[in-house]
């Protein structure tokens, strides 16, 4: 399809009464993480069923619905990226052009459902046999959007057994103010405590006295119920 096709095609999937759901899961209000965004009202398994369809977009093309006001296009433009950056797995030339594009337009990924569809897949995956000081330039970023990137992008590393840059970056987003920064943080460390519960309960030890209630309950939620009382009673 062409992209004026592919965009007909989504909107034939459009519900207003979603729409008007998701404008409140996605905190849209004035104020809210997700202020302004907009929803057509399409599930992300439809959105997904339009991807063999677009592999005759170009990258403007995708460009364009990155940077849409239409949370839907965004969303279909991360999973089009995913999709040619794991196609193109034995072409490193591809694959560092696909994670330039990536990151030179980290101000269209703006809230959680891009970020967690996109940064494992893309940057995550990248740079597991490369440098990764990137990452920690991301966590220091104002954007709160590149600071959840960081820490989701590590999935790719857990998946692998490594988890230092998890443990550094959560340690590094202790004090964040921001909820959906804890909720990251806590489900990385519940992904490392899935595969070695010894590396996730050294971190407890260390940290759990300063770790934001939120991040702590995510990240012990597998532990035996009474290991979890312990480390919620009060201090």
């Amino acid at each position: 399809m062409q992209l004026h096709d592919l965009r007909q095609a989504l909107r034939r999937f459009a519900d207003p009464t979603r729409a008007a759901g998701a404008l409140r899961y996605f905190k849209t209000g004035p104020g809210e993480y997700g202020a302004g965004d907009q929803f057509l009202g399409v599930t992300v398994p439809q959105t997904r069923s339009l991807l063999p369809a677009s592999d005759a977009l170009s990258e403007s093309d995708m460009l364009t619905l990155l940077r849409s006001e239409w949370h839907e296009e965004r969303l279909l433009a991360l999973l089009i990226l995913v999709r040619r950056f794991t196609k193109s797995a034995h072409d490193d030339a591809t694959r560092a052009h696909l994670v330039k594009f990536y990151l030179a337009n980290t101000a269209w990924i703006n809230n959680w459902d891009l970020v967690d569809s996109s940064a494992p897949q893309i940057l995550g995956t990248w740079l597991l046999t490369r440098d990764r000081r990137s990452l920690y330039g991301l966590a220091k970023s104002k954007s709160l959007w590149e600071q959840r990137i960081a820490i989701i992008a590590t999935q790719a590393f857990i998946r692998e057994g490594q988890y230092d840059d998890t443990l550094a970056l959560c340690e590094h987003f202790l004090p964040h103010p921001h909820d959906l920064i804890h909720k990251a943080c806590g489900w990385m460390l519940r992904e490392v405590g899935k595969r070695d519960g010894a590396v996730l309960r050294r971190f407890l030890q260390q940290h759990a006295g300063r770790m934001p209630r939120t991040m702590l309950r995510y990240a012990i939620e597998r532990l035996p119920a009474t290991e979890r009382q312990q480390y919620l009673a009060p201090r």
